[in-house]
């Protein structure tokens, strides 16, 4: 997926423009028309708008688990944690938000209703419902939740994707929002239209107070989505709502939803996909049951064949864990994925990631304890890229928009940080304080920029696991827009070349983010080079008109 020019240069000018031991500016001090240069080097970009690739559907995040208490709750803090995550405005050089454009909404089992007795020990890991155990509706419930979908709405996001861990409550074999079958359904058999009902209900029910609901997830996630199942090659037995699923089961119910959908006059499509990790997409991983997912759902005469049903499009979703330890071993899972969704002809989202696990190597992290907020940042852009630049994919989404740090985590699992009352082991409703990590503002530096509607287009400059970039034209074709991530010890002054622009920019933007800066803004006087400084994520915005 990562197409190269062929720079017409001399051999010399190219091997000392891209390597890091080029010379180095003589000391040159700050100055208004860009960064601090004493230490840089040049490095060689060319930008062709004639070459694209695939359209951004959006950037998003999910509102698991807390924001259910935080929408509720945290009735001081609230309107400002929502701005950090939808606002596009910038005030003063500074953008307030991150800009957006996809929310992913849990479609709670009921668990929180049922307390204690639900079995899961920690209750901002519970979730609501809008089902009673007399099988009506209160639709009263999922305040916090609703909270934050009227202010992404507000604030420009109007993209939601309904995502469900487990079937309602009252609908699974054990009565829990875990399950006890292993690698099967939670789900009773003589219930499964009745939770496709239950789903397509709650779509209907946003839909008519004017949410634009593009997908149900299929085990989660433009259009108006509804994803029914997540993860559905783990067992999900404890600790949180969820349950596991075999490719027929996933099929099945995805045919009940299909039908439902279309009894209430909707357009939301059937997300499927979910799968806990790339691999499970494209090839036999563990239960074959739950695995080679392309194959399963794509092949005509399949048991699991789902390709003929109206809500169910050329699009299939994915998470990016586990599969991002090195460098070289994400690029090479995620070129396998590209391979395979052409060979279906699939669009691909990557819906859900995190830093889990602790399969990184030691080489290319530092590891948890001694990593910073920036050094985690860091290694996400590197994820986000390589699904951006190798998987293809037309949407990203990060995991939990916000929660407690505890044990240490910092922002691995978080975007937003929250400090209940009573301290980090405090009562999650209690309204306490609230911080953006480095990882929010890196997010930003893709979701703020690079909006739904922008393609691909062809950038070529000497990539490494340290210096990495993407960008994109705008649908009408005035901005092209560019993220750089540089992780070395340098500042980059890149020499340019633009082919097939309409014009050449009228004005240049720069939007940084470092341990110290967040997305702060800069422009770039007219016959300057663009400047990207040490450690940092930064956005080139060019103006063409």
């Amino acid at each position: 997926m990562n197409l190269r020019h062929i720079f017409i240069l001399p051999a010399l000018l190219a091997a000392m423009a891209c390597s890091d031991d080029s010379p180095v500016t003589p000391d040159t001090p700050d100055t208004p028309e860009g960064p601090d240069i004493t230490n840089s080097v040049e490095k060689l970009v060319s930008i062709d708008a004639g070459q694209t690739f695939q359209t951004i559907a959006g950037f998003g995040a999910s509102d698991c688990w807390s924001p259910a208490f935080v929408g509720k709750s945290w009735t001081s803090h609230r309107a400002g944690i929502t701005e950090l995550l939808f606002s596009s405005e910038i005030v003063g050089g500074k953008p307030k938000g991150i800009g957006l454009s996809q929310w992913r909404v849990n479609l709670g089992g009921g668990s929180a209703a049922q307390g204690e007795a639900s079995g899961i020990e920690d209750k901002s890991r519970r979730a609501e419902s809008y089902l009673m155990d007399d099988l009506t509706y209160d639709w009263t419930r999922c305040e916090g939740q609703r909270y934050f979908m009227d202010r992404a709405k507000e604030l420009g996001c109007n993209n939601f994707v309904l995502f469900s861990n487990t079937p309602p409550v009252q609908y699974t074999y054990n009565g829990k929002g875990f399950s006890a079958r292993g690698g099967l359904s939670n789900l009773k058999p003589e219930h499964y239209g009745d939770f496709a009902g239950y789903m397509a209900d709650v779509a209907a029910r946003y839909t008519g107070e004017g949410y634009h609901i593009s997908h149900i997830s299929q085990v989660t996630r433009h259009k108006s989505h509804l994803s029914p199942v997540k993860e559905p090659q783990y067992n999900w037995d404890s600790g949180q709502e969820g349950s596991g699923w075999t490719n027929d089961e996933v099929a099945a119910l995805a045919r009940e939803l299909d039908m439902s959908l279309d009894d209430r006059g909707l357009s939301t499509d059937i997300l499927l996909g979910e799968s806990g990790d790339w691999e499970y997409l494209y090839k036999v991983k563990g239960d074959a049951n739950r695995s080679n997912i392309f194959s399963a759902f794509f092949t005509p005469g399949s048991s699991a064949y789902v390709g003929d049903l109206a809500h169910v499009k050329n699009l299939i979703c994915g998470h990016s864990y586990w599969t991002d330890g090195t460098w070289d071993g994400m690029r090479n899972v995620r070129k396998q994925v590209a391979q395979a969704a052409g060979q279906y002809n699939l669009d691909v989202w990557q819906s859900e990631w995190s830093m889990l696990g602790d399969n990184y190597s030691s080489s290319e992290f530092v590891g948890y304890e001694q990593a910073s907020e920036m050094d985690i940042a860091f290694y996400m852009s590197k994820v986000i890229h390589n699904d951006l630049t190798v998987a293809g994919v037309s949407s990203w989404s990060y995991w939990t928009s916000m929660d407690v740090s505890r044990w240490g985590h910092k922002n691995r699992f978080l975007l937003i940080s929250l400090v209940p009352a009573g301290g980090e082991y405090g009562d999650i409703e209690q309204e306490g304080s609230y911080q953006a990590t480095a990882t929010l503002w890196v997010l930003g530096n893709y979701s703020r920029f690079i909006r739904p509607g922008y393609r691909r287009i062809a950038l070529d400059l000497n990539e490494s696991r340290t210096f990495f970039g993407s960008a994109w034209l705008s649908p009408e074709g005035d901005k092209v827009v560019a993220v750089y991530t540089n992780m070395s010890d340098k500042a980059v002054r890149l020499g340019e070349t633009h082919v097939g622009w309409s014009n050449e920019a009228k004005s240049i933007a720069t939007y940084t983010t470092t341990g110290s800066k967040n997305l702060v803004e800069g422009t770039v006087a007219a016959g300057k080079q663009v400047i990207l400084e040490a450690k940092s994520v930064t956005t080139v915005v060019y103006s063409l008109k």
